[in-house]
């Protein structure tokens, strides 16, 4: 197992930070003052535009794809570093086309689309002139046993028609949005994972009512994360993703990758939210030394540290199996980032927050809608008790006797 970055990816690595420090950084504060300016929590500030054109002079787009012809050509292990560096910053990924859930949908699109859909939504969700959605969540059920959904996709003549509800379609809200991908049922007597299949349907269709946005911890993200009410929604049959009874497997085969960027982009946050925590305190003075020197606050960085790095390299580890046995015989450690990330870079930032006091908890500095955007990873994607089951059902496995 090699973790040395490719010379490939080392020289993306160095693209990118540039790029970071050149201009995304320094754009932050004017996509804030645009965004509060215009009074409307998912404007698309007009700095965005500007730094995608700069993003793509710069062959830093659509870094997340494999294929070379319309992405990078890079590895889970490779891409996963750049991942860490876009978390860095709210606005990054977006920047360089490779935001989810669009990153997903595009990965959906590339590997099991026909040529017309690709033709009609994967070319400019590829060229950043749409966004996307994803469909999964409905509110009415459990949803992190995907078995449970219950929107049906029935098929009628040359066209399929969707009733139910969904909510959390993340990006639904951006104004660029045009598309979403949407899971269903259309075999409810199948066997239980073949009862689900994907299909996509244009945010202004007919019957498709956008309700609301939900906040997250009071928040309005940029993207939305929206409920929405499909009623006798009609999409043509050629919109259907695959085959009838392939929802399962295309969810499978999407959330893997995925996983990774949010796992990585989780680390860059933290690794940022260490910076601030450790700049202030040793600025701040209180009772006649920094904050530096307690050491209630040095165990709080090494700690810190110590996390940040477990959970980067399990997170390498996890990207180079996919690459080397598949995503199939990677799904334990897959699982096992998808709790471990999120949760260390939660405890970075709330010590990030407590070192900061009365800032930390404001948006000042960033940390506090950071700790509420990460937050919501131990759920999306499925809860950490979903996961932390299949690792300790593989582990217990091998001690239950085998039937002769």
């Amino acid at each position: 197992m090699d973790f040395q970055p490719s010379e490939r990816c080392s020289e993306f690595k160095e693209r990118l930070t540039a790029f970071m420090d050149e201009h995304i950084y320094p754009a932050e504060e004017t996509y804030e003052r645009q965004m509060l300016d215009s009074g409307d929590p998912h404007h698309h500030p007009a700095i965005m535009e500007e730094l995608k054109k700069r993003a793509r002079d710069a062959g830093l787009w659509n870094m997340f794809l494999p294929d070379e012809q319309h992405g990078a050509g890079l590895s889970n292990a490779d891409y996963a570093p750049l991942a860490e560096i876009l978390g860095r910053s709210h606005i990054a990924s977006e920047a360089c086309n490779c935001s989810a859930p669009d990153t997903g949908n595009m990965e959906v699109l590339h590997q099991f689309g026909t040529p017309e859909q690709k033709e009609r939504w994967l070319a400019p969700l590829l060229d950043g002139e749409i966004r996307s959605a994803f469909a999964m969540t409905e509110p009415d059920v459990a949803s992190s046993d995907a078995t449970n959904i219950e929107l049906r996709i029935e098929r009628d003549g040359d066209d399929y028609v969707l009733n139910g509800r969904k909510w959390w379609t993340s990006n639904a809200m951006h104004p660029n949005c045009r598309i979403m991908i949407v899971m269903g049922k259309t075999q409810p007597d199948a066997p239980t994972y073949k009862q689900q299949s994907q299909i996509l349907v244009p945010l202004d269709a007919p019957g498709v009512t956008v309700m609301r946005n939900l906040s997250v911890f009071g928040y309005a993200d940029q993207e939305g994360h929206a409920e929405v009410d499909f009623k006798d929604v009609r999409v043509p049959a050629s919109n259907l993703i695959a085959e009838e009874g392939d929802g399962f497997m295309i969810a499978q085969a999407r959330l893997g990758p995925g996983r990774i960027h949010h796992c990585m982009r989780a680390i860059g946050a933290a690794e940022r939210a260490l910076e601030q925590m450790c700049r202030r305190a040793v600025s701040r003075v209180t009772f006649g030394q920094p904050l530096a020197m307690r050491g209630n606050v040095q165990d709080w960085i090494a700690e810190s540290r110590i996390e940040i790095e477990m959970a980067r390299l399990l997170t390498l580890k996890a990207a180079w199996l996919m690459d080397t046995v598949g995503n199939r015989h990677a799904r334990i450690e897959i699982s096992a980032i998808k709790v471990a990330a999120p949760n260390a870079a939660l405890k970075v930032l709330d010590r990030a927050i407590q070192v900061h006091g009365g800032g930390g908890v404001c948006d000042d500095f960033g940390l506090a809608y950071a700790y509420a955007h990460l937050r919501t990873l131990r759920l999306a994607d499925g809860p950490d008790e979903v996961h932390k089951l299949s690792i300790a059902r593989r582990e217990l496995a091998r001690y239950v006797p085998r039937e002769k």
